[in-house]
């Protein structure tokens, strides 16, 4: 008789996942984190549109502008190369209560601040409490969510920063008709970005922490026990998934040991897996900054006069309609990317703002050597076109598939290099696209242009697809496991792990057992502290795991 095989897809519960309500609901605290960087990025947009603002700062300009705008980036790369030995020494939810804290303190500053330099001092300060809930917030979600579900959550996170920079938008638009140029047309919405610092601090020590995290520091039985509560229906009757997910971190974790014992950042040299991670999350993240979106993120006000728009509610309301888009178009990302996969919408992307950005370059030059007001008519629909394109990758996927590719014993340090090397090409973008667009206008655009053809030739060699697959296998394929040749279409049977599942008696409970639940044996398997039962989980090969207790298919099925 032959021996049944099974993966982890035959252990997971098959519903939407937005169903899994408790363990979702608990994700929301960790997305608030991205919701706040992109109401804190975002705000400052809709500030130097407000008159009351522009006057109590004395209307800066050129060098002055540039430093308040990389304020926040020069924060943030401060705390980013720290922010994950915080993650990986003191746990995700301490780091995000931290990161939640010096933030607060920044905002309260910021809004009762008088002088420009101070207003500075605060963003700076805003910046380095970012850095290290931006470290941690994304980790929790990617190693607590349910696996069919990971994806999707963890391409949200992303798309959540719109929802901040909605927030910022209407809020400024609604203080301006409330106050007009009153200087609490810019306070008031600065208070209110404190909120999302508040509940983060006073929520977080109620939701799990990460498994993976309570794995690496040797507190396997919490860590079962997290799984079994949130990844098996709140049972613990059902402990075949909670078994395979424990086997697959604690290969992994073992595996990373062998490779390397170092925690340091010199891990990204040591292998060529390693290196080419590391080629791929800069690129990325360079080109989430340089692909034109910088010259609206942060400069909408110059950009609008530069096409004949200078009315202060018209810039409100087209900065405000255009992040709701960029929303919806970045959750239309994140709702295909297990869809379609990843590869096919870094192309999309890359394709399609190529083409739009060189469209409205036309228009803008149009406009600016003719005056021609049809000109301005299309520039204002490309602006929101280019944004669907870029928004339906660069925003949804960034943070996840960097974090997709990384394994656990870098991934906190991985996302680290990801976030700094963003900050540091928005820092760079901050002070050079003032001081570009009045030196020398349009043409400034065509440099954009060249940059989106080397990212779409980028793209097309080096982006692999992690469609369907585990943490720990898509980890894998950079460290020499050859992937199966169709991983997008692989069958329930085989489209989650590299696991095999063998036939044998049926497991006991996690209720009954002791804190030993998971031993690490000598030979780097996972045994069962089961009375008297064989091998819990022996170790095949680098990707394979055999369970030997999970008992007879209509065992699994029951």
């Amino acid at each position: 008789m032959a021996v049944p095989e099974y993966t982890i897809a035959d252990f997971i519960y098959r519903e939407s996942w937005w169903k899994n309500r408790v363990l979702n609901i608990y994700l929301i605290l960790p997305l608030l984190s991205s919701v706040l960087n992109g109401l804190d990025q975002s705000i400052l947009n809709g500030l130097q549109i407000l008159p009351g603002w522009q006057e109590y700062f004395h209307n800066p300009q050129g060098k002055t502008l540039g430093l308040i705008n990389s304020a926040q980036g020069i924060g943030a790369l401060s705390g980013i190369p720290f922010s994950p030995y915080v993650s990986d020494l003191l746990g995700r939810r301490a780091t995000m209560f931290i990161g939640a804290t010096i933030v607060l303190a920044g905002v309260l500053t910021q809004a009762l601040c008088t002088t420009v330099k101070v207003f500075i001092g605060a963003r700076v300060l805003i910046g380095l409490g970012i850095a290290f809930s931006i470290n941690a917030a994304p980790l929790l979600i990617s190693e607590l969510s349910y696996p069919t579900h990971r994806g999707k959550l963890t391409s949200l996170y992303n798309s959540m920063w719109y929802f901040g920079s909605i927030i910022s938008a209407w809020i400024c638009l609604v203080a301006y008709d409330r106050a007009g140029a009153s200087q609490w047309s810019w306070r008031v919405p600065v208070f209110i970005q404190a909120s999302v610092p508040i509940l983060q601090m006073m929520l977080i020590w109620f939701i799990p922490e990460s498994p993976r995290f309570l794995a690496a520091k040797g507190l396997e039985s919490q860590a079962a026990r997290i799984l079994a509560q949130y990844h098996a229906k709140g049972t613990i009757k059902c402990d075949h998934l909670v078994a395979f997910e424990m086997a697959q971190i604690r290969h992994a974790l073992n595996t990373e040991r062998d490779i390397s014992s170092s925690p340091s950042y010199l891990k990204f040299f040591a292998t060529p897996g390693n290196r080419r991670r590391m080629f791929i999350i800069i690129s990325i993240a360079i080109s989430s900054q340089w692909s034109g979106n910088g010259l609206v993120s942060f400069y909408i006000n110059i950009v609008l006069d530069g096409i004949g728009i200078t009315t202060t509610r018209t810039k409100a309301v087209i900065n405000g309609g255009l992040q709701v888009f960029n929303l919806a178009s970045a959750l239309l990302g994140t709702m295909l990317v297990d869809k379609l996969g990843r590869r096919k919408l870094f192309l999309t992307s890359n394709i399609g703002m190529l083409i739009v950005f060189s469209m409205w370059t036309v228009t803008t030059a149009l406009f600016r050597e003719t005056g021609s007001p049809v000109a301005v008519k299309a520039t204002v629909p490309l602006i929101f076109l280019f944004y669907f394109f870029y928004d339906f990758a660069y925003t949804s996927m960034l943070v996840s598939y960097t974090l997709e590719i990384l394994p656990y014993n870098i991934r906190a340090k991985g996302l680290a290099i990801m976030n700094f090397s963003a900050y540091l090409s928005n820092t760079f973008n901050s002070f050079v696209n003032p001081w570009a667009l009045d030196a020398i206008g349009w043409k400034y655009y065509l440099v954009y242009c060249g940059w989106l053809v080397l990212e779409l030739v980028f793209v097309m060699v080096f982006i692999i697809e992690t469609r369907g697959r585990t943490l720990e296998e898509t980890a894998a394929l950079f460290d020499g496991v050859k992937p199966p040749q169709n991983p997008t279409g692989r069958t329930r049977r085989d489209s989650m792990a590299f696991a095999r599942i063998s036939q044998f008696s049926r497991p006991s409970r996690l209720e009954d057992n002791p804190d030993n639940y998971f031993e690490l044996h000598e030979s780097s398997s996972v045994r069962s502290s089961v009375i008297g039962l064989p091998s819990h989980i022996e170790l095949q090969e680098p990707s394979r795991v055999q369970s030997s207790i999970f008992g007879s298919p209509s065992d699994l099925k029951g």
